[in-house]
């Protein structure tokens, strides 16, 4: 399907302590739609916060009955805010975007003409980051695991900002486990991806609501998407097992050919202590995989939706 100016593009995005922003990105996005004659509609999730943000997006869906507003009971996360907004999505393509300008609407044309490539899914890329230095660290290694353990398609650069076709949201919504991780769910819907250079603006106002911590329990959500780390736990252990074989064998020739051999009580700590922790952390990294799967038996929300605003006219769109 190409791009054409009767395409619906439905932008969802979630929102978080975004009082001061909210409105400017969707004003200047709905600006850049109209201008290309696409139909549009705007998903704002407000994911907990605490200030004005749901005021503005009450506000947004006065002005616009094509603005739909969602409260989160609680903070539950970008990726849990992102797949409640695909949940009341209903155009043909997707957009999602932050809030804070940083994924600016002046670059969202580039990616929705992308998408006439055919590709299923488009992905805005930065030249140039505008975020701190740890920030972009962790970010190369995240990209390198994450391939590692997703199979994402090799040259691809996945982000918070991007366009997928709607058959991709509708798979992705079927996902009904508390740990969501977006780009997991893309990469085992489809590998029909592509990348455009898009420009990375400076954040507006305020700053990022991610921290170290929140970083890395994003990351770990990817162990609903992997077994690799399991099956590398299995083969670290096969060799660390093989490897005490061998050394073992060398002992005791060693011993039989010097009966005055000293054995050494140092040694010996050494390499219990390292057996140790090895199996500490394997036992620490299944107990992680058995709670995630207790908590998805046990119904574990993505989220709780505590107030809803849709005044579209149209039919079909909801949960």
């Amino acid at each position: 399907m190409e791009c054409t100016a009767r395409t619906v593009v439905s932008v969802v995005i979630p929102c978080y302590f975004s009082e001061a922003t909210i409105a400017k990105v969707v004003h200047q996005t709905r600006d850049e739609l109209v201008k290309k004659f696409f139909d549009y509609e705007f998903i704002l999730v407000n994911d907990g916060s605490t200030d004005r943000t749901f005021q503005e997006i009450e506000t947004l869906c006065r002005e616009d009955h094509k603005v739909v507003g969602i409260d989160f009971a609680k903070n539950s996360g970008q990726h849990s805010a992102i797949i409640a907004g695909l949940n009341y999505a209903s155009g043909d393509l997707i957009m999602v975007m932050d809030d804070d300008l940083q994924t600016h609407p002046s670059q969202c044309l580039k990616l929705i003409e992308a998408m006439d490539g055919g590709y299923d899914v488009v992905f805005a890329c930065y030249p140039e980051h505008k975020e701190a230095w740890w920030r972009r660290l962790g970010s190369l290694f995240t990209v390198w695991s994450m391939r590692v353990l997703t199979q994402r398609p090799k040259g691809i650069a996945a982000s918070s900002f991007f366009v997928m076709r709607k058959y991709i949201a509708e798979e992705i919504i079927r996902y009904r486990g508390p740990y969501v991780y977006i780009q997991g769910l893309i990469f085992r819907s489809t590998w029909n991806i592509g990348n455009v250079e898009v420009r990375h603006f400076e954040r507006e106002s305020g700053r990022s609501g991610y921290t170290f911590k929140t970083l890395l329990r994003l990351w770990s959500t990817v162990l609903g998407f992997s077994l690799l780390p399991l099956r590398l736990c299995s083969a670290i252990g096969m060799l660390m097992g093989g490897g005490g074989i061998v050394g073992a064998i060398f002992l005791v020739v060693q011993r039989l050919l010097n009966e005055d051999m000293q054995l050494g009580w140092s040694s010996l700590m050494v390499a219990v202590l390292i057996c140790s922790g090895a199996i500490m952390v394997f036992m620490g990294l299944i107990g992680e995989y058995l709670g995630r799967l207790f908590m998805t038996i046990n119904n574990a929300p993505q989220y709780v939706k505590k107030t809803l605003i849709d005044e579209r006219v149209h039919e079909g769109a909801g949960e």
